[in-house]
């Protein structure tokens, strides 16, 4: 059964957590995330779901741990200061092998910054900015409908890998209203939750099923240290060989090739609408993930001796990737947010500046 709504990015989060069976929300307020956290509060305990503002967004996180550690699906949501309060027990989430869920709204920075839209969170976000060098799958909607969508993906990939899932998404999503259609979605089979604890009234062999700690100081089912980190490193390759998503459009015989993600992606689609219609040859790539990102396409195309112009919502950071990408036969160029239409915090990227960008180029 479809239900069809009328709402906005950040109510999709939690239209997207309830279709995927998600059983508990810890957060705190933050702006520009607060209509998540006040979504949950509304609906979850009329459902008989569990909502609890924390004291911080570390406390919050931490209930996310304490939740996931006994096999409950759970998740968090979070803005600017409040990401990286949280980046300490990310890395413990991943350390002990747990599925959670945790959606960064980006804002402005660094510091307080603003409050408004951005995507300066990349590189927090991709190259995990908790220690000790982890990963995490990243998803990227560019809509509402894929926010609800991706939720529910980000859901399932957590407990596939035993391992925290961010959605990334912005400000600008967050508070775009657009119709919704609410559905569950199936995915494939998922390994039982042995692992999860069960205190010792209900194991009576009393084993730890959950090591957070350095390791040899509690029962390990590892023989050593370097063996516990080559079984993590199998399992990122895992993700790097079968979790890579994107979106191609008109890439075929594209001489060059927008490469975007989250809201500056729509506007990149109307951009290469526009210059298609004047006959330039433009194509666009779209990570739906950002980790693992989708390295193969770009050498695939880069081969073929097309150029690439990065926008993104940022100084520059997505462009890092692209640069990785290529083997340096390749032109790549950046249209950051200098480009927005304001120098003030409200300011935005417009597809007529893209397209004149691509004209420039082309």
């Amino acid at each position: 059964m479809t239900e069809r709504l009328f709402v906005i990015g950040n109510e999709a989060i939690g239209w997207g957590a309830l279709m995927a069976d998600c059983d508990a929300f810890f957060g705190y307020p933050i702006t520009p995330q607060n209509e998540v956290a006040e979504w949950f509060s509304r609906e979850f305990p009329e459902r008989g779901k569990v909502f609890f503002q924390a004291t911080s967004e570390t406390s919050a996180v931490n209930l996310v741990y304490g939740a996931a550690a006994y096999g409950v699906r759970v998740m968090t949501s979070t803005s600017g200061p409040g990401w990286s309060l949280m980046q300490e027990t990310m890395s413990h989430l991943a350390n002990a092998e747990l599925p959670a869920v945790i959606v960064l709204v980006q804002r402005g920075g660094p510091g307080m910054g603003t409050t408004r839209h951005s995507q300066m969170d990349y590189f927090t976000a991709t190259r995990c900015g908790g220690h000790g060098g982890y990963k995490n799958i990243v998803l990227c909607p560019d809509s509402v409908q894929e926010t609800h969508d991706l939720m529910q993906l980000a859901f399932y990939l957590a407990d596939k890998y035993r391992n925290p899932v961010v959605v990334l998404t912005d400000a600008l999503i967050g508070m775009t209203m657009e119709t919704l259609e609410v559905k569950k979605a199936e995915f494939g089979p998922l390994p039982e939750k042995d692992w999860v604890v069960r205190g010792r009234a209900r194991d009576k062999d009393e084993k730890i099923h959950i090591v957070n700690s350095s390791q040899g100081l509690f029962p390990w089912p590892y023989p050593n240290y370097l063996t516990f980190l080559a079984h993590l490193d199998e399992k990122y390759k895992e993700m790097t060989n079968t979790e890579v998503r994107y979106e191609a459009h008109r890439v075929e015989d594209a001489e060059l090739i927008l490469v975007a993600y989250g809201y500056v992606a729509g506007v990149c689609r109307e951009a290469l609408d526009m210059a298609r219609s004047q006959g330039l040859k433009v194509g666009m790539v779209r990570p739906i993930t950002a980790w693992p990102f989708p390295n193969q396409i770009i050498k695939e195309k880069e081969r073929q001796g097309v150029d690439f112009l990065v926008v993104e919502d940022s100084m520059g950071l997505l462009v890092d990737d692209v640069i990785a990408s290529v083997e340096g036969q390749s032109e790549i160029h950046l249209l950051n947010m200098f480009a927005r239409h304001s120098p003030a915090e409200m300011g935005l990227i417009f597809p007529e500046r893209v397209f004149e960008e691509i004209r420039r180029l082309l």
